[in-house]
């Protein structure tokens, strides 16, 4: 037997409690072989020494937004605005490089604004039109649940006069006029995003390979895509088209598992015993959680509860220190639908054999989550792939043995730190900061945490990750939260690796590298378990079944041999 391909003299970190450490691996058709004696007398058609550098599993985060993330990269990024003024500048500048063409409106679109980079104040809609004009605007918010646009964008939608109602699960926030003030929180933003989608698939095809690349770049060899096809989240109704276009063409740089929105899932006619009596909810076919290849898969079905912690629109038990809406003293949040609602969906979405990932934010939704998906597990048993709950952000201590009990995974995103650490400190007050964004006391109760940004909400980069993990910073340098929750670098390193991959449904093939698993690995710097600063660490390489999607080594490190044999 011939390896494809042989990594010796690396200080190889496996995550495999049966053998923790290697100094080499072997590869064949994708998946590792061995490591160490295990490779005795085998040759290699290419041989990589390393020269000590850390090979660990490939990073996986477990929750992003791929296809968002890809066309921010191609859209005006205001994350870097601090202060209205240069905000403001950075649309002018805008407008005017990208003048309007043609009789159909031709959209501003700008991403990345964040009201704690401009003092908690939101733009002016008044300024916000003398800029645009007729132009529509539509400015996405980082955190995914509320955007900003001009006064052309709400005529065009038909939301702008006073008497229009609110959608349900949302808000057109408007002054105590009545007037709009620019801002659409939660499902009212779908009234402005219908005006543009969907996306052809050729432009979400280009996105994911632009996004994927910058994945490889960081080490990423899997995700989780958390939300296609429909809803305020999807880009297209047959957005998975471009994941497959983009996987056959090989744009796609890295294993993607895509949760389907439940408002795309519909009733599908199956025999009764079929569905234990329950009228089940899917996509044609019966098609389901785990269906395709270890390269792309469908995962969860991804349902909303509620709404974010920066927007105080999660459902909360008490009611919020600092309020977002300044006129609305006893804010608790609301939940995006009727909870009695959001369970017929999400029993008809399992009874036809999905998983559930249900984004809940506040207490009282990770309340209602555990109550329907314990409930679903009961009735129709468990999952191959674990049932979830995204972000689970605000965690009362009584949850979490409801949580391990149910063997439901929770993806808290340690990527919110730095930039929202001190917000949510404000809006959730010292008595329950110290439920906000757990990590270690999940892992004693014993609830799988899965690694995860939330990208483009938050920023993705894994080692910066790990290190928030570790240390719990906030931008100002304080601790968020409750110290007690701060992982050892080993455990952030599992977050991302073996934490993920179990999330996932996948850790019989992934998240540790051991004899038969695919040989997804990342090549770094230095080790993260004992380096002084683990965002400090370089990505010098990744690969996806043994090729390399991303490749920095220097240039003595890859050595090139026809039949080397190891000995």
């Amino acid at each position: 037997m011939k390896l494809d391909l042989l990594l010796r003299n690396a200080d190889i970190i496996t995550m495999d409690p049966l053998r923790p450490t290697a100094t080499s691996l072997g590869i064949w058709q994708g998946r590792i072989v061995g490591l160490d004696e295990d490779l005795d007398g085998l040759e290699a058609a290419e041989v990589m020494d390393l020269d000590g550098a850390t090979v660990t599993p490939g990073f996986i985060d477990a929750h992003c937004h791929s296809a968002w993330f890809g066309l921010g990269l191609g859209e005006l990024d205001v994350s870097g605005a601090r202060g209205l003024t240069q905000l403001y500048a950075l649309l002018e500048a805008e407008a005017a490089a990208r003048p309007a063409a043609g009789a159909e409106p031709h959209w501003l679109m700008a991403t990345g604004f964040n009201q704690q980079h401009h003092g908690g104040e939101f733009p002016d809609i008044v300024v916000l039109d003398r800029i645009t004009g007729e132009r529509p605007l539509l400015m996405r918010h980082n955190s995914g649940h509320m955007a900003v646009v001009n006064t052309a964008a709400l005529r065009l939608a038909g939301a702008d006069a006073a008497s229009f109602p609110d959608p349900d699960g949302g808000v057109v926030v408007r002054d105590s006029n009545g007037r709009p003030t620019g801002l659409v929180e939660e499902t009212a933003q779908q009234l402005i995003q219908q005006l543009i989608l969907p996306y052809p698939i050729a432009d979400l095809e280009a996105a994911l390979e632009r996004a994927t690349r910058h994945y490889a770049s960081e080490g990423i060899t899997s995700f989780t895509e958390a939300g296609i096809g429909g809803g305020w989240i999807g880009h297209s109704p047959v957005e998975l088209a471009a994941y497959q276009r983009a996987a056959r063409g090989g744009r796609l740089h890295a294993r993607a598992q895509l949760m389907p929105v439940l408002e795309v899932l519909h009733p599908l006619a199956a025999h009764g015993r079929d569905s234990h009596g329950a009228a089940p909810a899917g996509l044609d076919l019966g098609i389901a959680t785990g269906f395709g290849s270890d390269f792309l898969s469908l995962g969860p079905a991804k349902v909303f509860l509620d709404g974010s912690l920066l927007g105080e629109t999660a459902a909360v038990s008490q009611e919020f220190c600092s309020h977002h809406h300044k006129d609305n003293a006893g804010n608790v949040g609301y939940f995006q639908a009727d909870p009695e609602q959001l369970r017929t969906e999400i029993e008809a979405a399992y009874a036809a054999g999905w998983s559930i990932a249900a984004h809940a934010i506040g207490d009282r939704a990770v309340d209602l989550a555990i109550e329907i998906i314990a409930g679903c597990q009961r009735r129709y048993g468990p999952r191959a792939v674990p049932n979830r709950i995204e972000h689970a952000s605000m965690t009362r201590p009584d949850q979490l043995e409801k949580l391990a009990a149910a063997g439901i995974a929770v993806t808290p995103q340690a990527s919110f730190f730095h930039e929202g650490g001190d917000g949510m400190t404000a809006s959730l007050g010292p008595d329950r900061v110290g439920w906000a964004y757990r990590a270690s006391s999940f892992l004693e109760a014993g609830v799988t945490v899965a690694g995860s940004s939330d990208r483009p909400v938050a920023d993705g980069n894994v080692l910066r990750g790990m290190q928030a993990f570790v240390d719990r910073r906030t931008s100002s340098g304080t601790l968020f939260g409750n110290p007690a929750e701060c992982l050892t670098p080993y455990q952030a390193l599992a977050a991302y690796t073996t934490g993920a991959a179990a999330a996932t449904g996948a850790a019989q093939d992934k998240g540790s590298l051991a004899t038969g698993k695919l040989a997804d690995f990342t090549v770094l710097s230095g080790s993260p378990l004992t380096a002084e600063r683990i965002d400090g660490l370089e990505v010098l390489a990744t690969a996806v079944g043994g090729r390399f999607t991303h490749q920095a080594l220097p240039e003595q490190l890859a050595v090139r041999a026809g039949s080397v044999q190891h000995r």
